[in-house]
C-alpha cells in the first residue's frame, strides 16, 4: 500500500483531484467519503495543520468551503446540515499529514442519533444530558 505522506499524496493537486481552486487552496472530493459529496478543502502549500496557516490561507480555505457548500446543496437537496473539522496530529487521527479540513454532508436519518455531531470521535462521549 502507498504511503499517502511520502511523496505527499496533497502536494500533487492531480494525483488528488481539483473540483474547485483558487490562488492558495484547492478542493477535492474524499477518495474515501463518509457521505456522497464529502469534499476535502486543502492549502497548496505543505503545511502542516490548521496551526500553520496563514491568514490569507485561512480566508482562501474558507472561500472554497462556502463555494463547495452551495454546489453541494444545488446537487443534492436531501443534504440538510454538515459537519466541517480537520485533524490536528496523528493522535486526533490525521493520517495525511498536510492541513485539510474535511466538509462532510448531512442527511436526515443517515445515523440513528445525530447529538454531538463532532464530539463522536471519542465515542463514549457524543451522546449527552444536559443538567440544566
Amino acid at each position: 500500500m502507498r504511503n499517502p505522506n511520502s511523496p505527499c499524496l496533497f502536494c500533487n493537486i492531480k494525483e488528488s483531484g481539483c473540483a474547485y481552486k483558487n490562488n492558495l487552496a484547492y478542493a477535492s472530493y474524499d477518495s474515501y467519503p463518509v457521505s456522497e459529496y464529502h469534499c476535502l478543502i486543502i492549502p497548496k502549500r505543505h503545511i502542516k495543520d490548521y496551526f500553520d496557516l496563514s491568514k490569507d490561507e485561512l480566508i482562501a480555505c474558507d472561500e472554497l468551503i462556502k463555494t463547495v457548500k452551495e454546489e453541494i446543496l444545488r446537487k443534492d437537496q436531501t443534504v440538510k446540515g454538515f459537519n466541517l473539522g480537520t485533524n490536528i496530529g496523528k493522535v486526533s487521527g490525521q493520517s495525511i499529514l498536510h492541513c485539510h479540513f474535511h466538509l462532510i454532508p448531512r442527511r436526515e436519518g443517515d445515523v440513528e442519533n445525530a447529538q454531538g455531531g463532532v464530539r463522536s470521535v471519542i465515542p463514549n462521549k457524543q451522546h449527552y444530558k444536559r443538567d440544566k
